[in-house]
C-alpha cells in the first residue's frame, strides 16, 4: 500500500538494547545509617547458650533462674566440673564462666569471690563425736581421718591416724565409708549436703580451713553473654546499666 513503510510496531516504551548497562540505585549519603536486618538488633547477645561450668557443691540455683526469666531466648548450659577440671576448662573455652573453689592457678582469668565456705567433719551416726555442736582440731585426736584423692581443703590434723587402707578416689567414696564407722573425713559443708547419708553426721570444724568459692572467665575472650551473668552475679536489674 503506498504511503506505509514496513517496520517494528510502536510500542510507546523504549526497548533498551543487549549493551545498555541497568540504572544503578545512588550510592548513601555521607553519615547516612545502613539499616539492620529486623532480627539482628544492635545490642542483641549472641545465639547460642551460655556454658556455665561449676565444681560439686556450687550452688547457682538463684542465678540460673534469673538468667532464665531475663534471657528467654538464650539457654543457660549447666556443665558440672571436677576441682581438677574447673581451670582448664575455661582456658579451653569448654565453658564460658565457671564456678571454681580456690585456691587454684587463675592466671589470664577475672575473679568474682563469690562467698567462703567452712568446713565440717563427717562421722558415723553413731560416733561419739555427734554429742558436740561443733569440734576442734583437738576433738579429732586419734580419729583415722580418710583424706580422698578429689580433696579439696588439702587437709591435715595433727594427732589423727592415716587408713590403712588404699586411697579413697572420691569424697562420696570417703562418706561412704565413713558411714560403716570407719574413721572421718573432713570437707566444705555444701560437699557434706550433696552427699548426705541417713547413717552419717556432720559438725562443724572450728578452727578447720575454709574453701573460698568463686566465678572466674577469661580475660583474653568479651562476651556480652559473660557480662549479663556477672551483672545477675552481681544482683543489678535487668534495667540497670553496667559497673
Amino acid at each position: 500500500m503506498a504511503g506505509h513503510r514496513k517496520g517494528r510496531p510502536a510500542t510507546g516504551r523504549k526497548n533498551p538494547g543487549r549493551g545498555s548497562t541497568p540504572a544503578r540505585p545512588a550510592p548513601p549519603r555521607a553519615g547516612a545509617r545502613t539499616a539492620r536486618p529486623a532480627d539482628a538488633p544492635a545490642d542483641q547477645p549472641r545465639p547460642g547458650p551460655f556454658r556455665l561450668g561449676a565444681v560439686a557443691g556450687a550452688t547457682p540455683g538463684k542465678w540460673i533462674d534469673t538468667w532464665s526469666e531475663r534471657m528467654p531466648r538464650n539457654p543457660l548450659e549447666f556443665i558440672p566440673l571436677s576441682a581438677e577440671e574447673q581451670i582448664p576448662a575455661v582456658h579451653a573455652a569448654l565453658v564460658d564462666a565457671a564456678i571454681v573453689r580456690l585456691p587454684a592457678d587463675t592466671g589470664g582469668l577475672h575473679v568474682i569471690r563469690l562467698y567462703t565456705e567452712e568446713s565440717v567433719v563427717v562421722c558415723a551416726r553413731e560416733s561419739h563425736l555427734t554429742v558436740a555442736d561443733e569440734l576442734s582440731a583437738a576433738d579429732l585426736a586419734g580419729e583415722t581421718l580418710i583424706v580422698p584423692a578429689d580433696d579439696v581443703l588439702d587437709v591435715s590434723v595433727p594427732g589423727t591416724v592415716a587408713p590403712r587402707f588404699p586411697r579413697l578416689e572420691t569424697t562420696e567414696d570417703a562418706i561412704a565409708t565413713v558411714a560403716t564407722g570407719v574413721g572421718i573425713t573432713i570437707v566444705p559443708m555444701s560437699l557434706a549436703r550433696l552427699h548426705r547419708r541417713k547413717d552419717v553426721e556432720h559438725r562443724p570444724l572450728r578452727d578447720g580451713p575454709t574453701s573460698p568459692v568463686a566465678l572466674v572467665w577469661s580475660a583474653e575472650r568479651e562476651d556480652p553473654l559473660v557480662d549479663t551473668f556477672i551483672g545477675i552475679v552481681r544482683g543489678r536489674t535487668a534495667r540497670s546499666s553496667r559497673g
